[in-house]
């Protein structure tokens, strides 16, 4: 069982079969749509769903849209689009940067920096004295350090120090009406963005559409709820920190393989924590996947009871068995065990008997795998795990296993719904300007109990009134209710 699924979401990359090497915009898609349609997994399936007229529909708007493409960046993202029809995940065009090929640094040298005229030193005396915490005063993101102030029927953020060469003291580097709903964000190059999003974050952040900045003065109480969020919301690995005496929180940003020996390393230092505290609370949000091996170590503390796990079949094409062989013929090259070439050969020849058809790989013919363990572990009592519209994939795989616990709730909103068809495989376009991913697999739980476009609800909606920043603390205290 774990060599299937520690096998099958190692993503690989092949040659592209022979086509014209005369491409064009047009020709690379007909390379995607023939590809697509010969070698995807999920294509029958969407076509039986919608029906033929549909797709024959959907062709025929995005002919019309490829022919009139300008550029590559242009014609990948409208195949992209084209894509869509499909599924909302396990798919991609990406382009393939050229050795020779250096990004060039965009400048705007035509911008007029407009200079705030204040005296600098004169505003941080009067910010100090400031008891409310509003959007007046001074703030830090990185490389600078920033003053807001209303001046007129404005608010304006300027410069105050800068670690960026074209930035200087004084110089707007933010503008906001009264009302915090329109304004403008100057990027590091000068260029405009339109601000569609300020709020704040307790007393001590702002965040400015995709910018946080950190209060400098005047200076309030530190919130640990909110410096647990932010802590969270940023991390790029695991970790695990007491919230109160009886609640534990483990924050996994993702489930890449790469990152399985941190969630080992974390869950096992922890494990004492873990084994005598009484709640612990899982924040996967925004984690899209990766291995399934990598939440292995967690089960055991969720377990309660058998958990049946539904399988997957693969599409049996030329091409894409060429992935079983590659896996044989390199793999250390892929990180695989010596002892796994066998079972590695066994299924490329078992692909290969069946061409055309879809096939289970699973030595034993069942459609379900059943873990069973031999103990259920007294702690944690209580795991709430925190999820959003951006889980997806090896994170649904994860959540489908672990409710199934009877000490299990789901907290949050409905997951991305992107599972059923899965195990990515890519390919160089024919004048390899970009690769296309698509998929290997389709899930046995289609059409009985499909996640794709409809994805994973949890036990406990969190609604919008309740912001982002305080979702653990509302985990905490149902999981605390007594």
């Amino acid at each position: 069982m774990l060599k299937i699924k520690t096998l099958f979401l190692i993503f690989l990359s092949t040659s592209s079969f022979s086509f014209a090497q005369n491409c064009t915009c047009e020709s690379n898609f007909q390379w995607v749509k023939k590809t697509f349609e010969e070698n995807d997994a999920g294509y029958q399936y969407v076509i039986d769903k919608k029906g033929l007229p549909a797709y024959q529909a959907h062709n025929n708007d995005f002919l019309n849209k490829i022919k009139s493409t300008k550029s590559d960046t242009e014609c990948t993202q409208t195949i992209y689009e084209w894509l869509k029809f499909f599924r909302a995940g396990h798919f991609s065009i990406k382009m393939i940067e050229k050795d020779n090929q250096q990004p060039q640094p965009v400048t705007h040298e035509n911008n007029k920096t407009e200079t705030v005229k204040i005296d600098i030193e004169k505003f941080k005396k009067e910010i100090l004295s400031k008891k409310d915490s509003d959007i007046e005063g001074i703030w830090e993101v990185q490389p600078y350090t920033i003053g807001i102030k209303k001046i007129g029927d404005v608010y304006k953020g300027f410069i105050i120090q800068s670690g960026a060469e074209n930035w200087k003291p004084y110089e707007l580097k933010l503008i906001l009406t009264t009302d915090k709903t329109k304004g403008t964000y100057y990027l590091r190059d000068k260029s405009g963005q339109e601000i569609t999003n300020v709020r704040f974050i307790g007393k001590n952040y702002l965040e400015i559409n995709d910018f946080t900045l950190k209060r400098v003065s005047p200076k309030f109480e530190r919130e640990e709820n909110i410096e647990t969020y932010l802590e969270a919301a940023s991390a790029e690995k695991p970790f695990l920190k007491e919230i109160n005496k009886t609640t534990l929180l483990l924050r996994i940003p993702s489930f890449n393989g790469a990152l399985k020996k941190d969630i080992d390393s974390v869950i096992t230092a922890n494990q004492s924590k873990i084994e005598s505290t009484e709640n612990l609370i899982i924040d996967i949000r925004n984690n899209g996947g990766g291995s399934d091996n990598s939440f292995a170590k967690i089960i055991p503390y969720l377990y309660t009871n058998p958990i049946r796990s539904v399988r997957t079949q693969f599409y049996s094409t030329k091409l894409n068995n060429q992935r079983m062989l590659e896996f044989y013929e390199n793999y250390q090259k892929y990180g695989i065990p010596a002892e796994e070439r066998e079972y590695l050969k066994k299924a490329y020849d078992k692909l290969s008997q069946n061409l055309g058809k879809f096939v289970s790989l699973q030595d034993d013919g069942n459609i379900v795998g059943i873990n069973k363990m031999d103990k259920i572990s007294p702690y944690p009592k209580n795991v709430g795990i925190i999820i959003n519209e951006r889980n997806g994939s090896t994170a649904e795989e994860f959540l489908l296993a672990a409710k199934q616990s009877k000490k299990v709730k789901l907290f949050g909103t409905t997951t991305a719904g992107v599972l059923d068809i899965s195990n990515m495989y890519f390919l160089p376009s024919p004048c390899n300007e970009f690769k296309l991913g698509y998929s290997l697999s389709k899930s046995f739980r289609i059409p009985d109990m499909a996640i794709d476009g409809k994805g994973i609800q949890p036990d406990y909606y969190i609604d919008k009134t309740i912001p982002d920043y305080q979702w653990i603390d509302h985990v905490s205290n149902i999981l605390n209710e007594k």
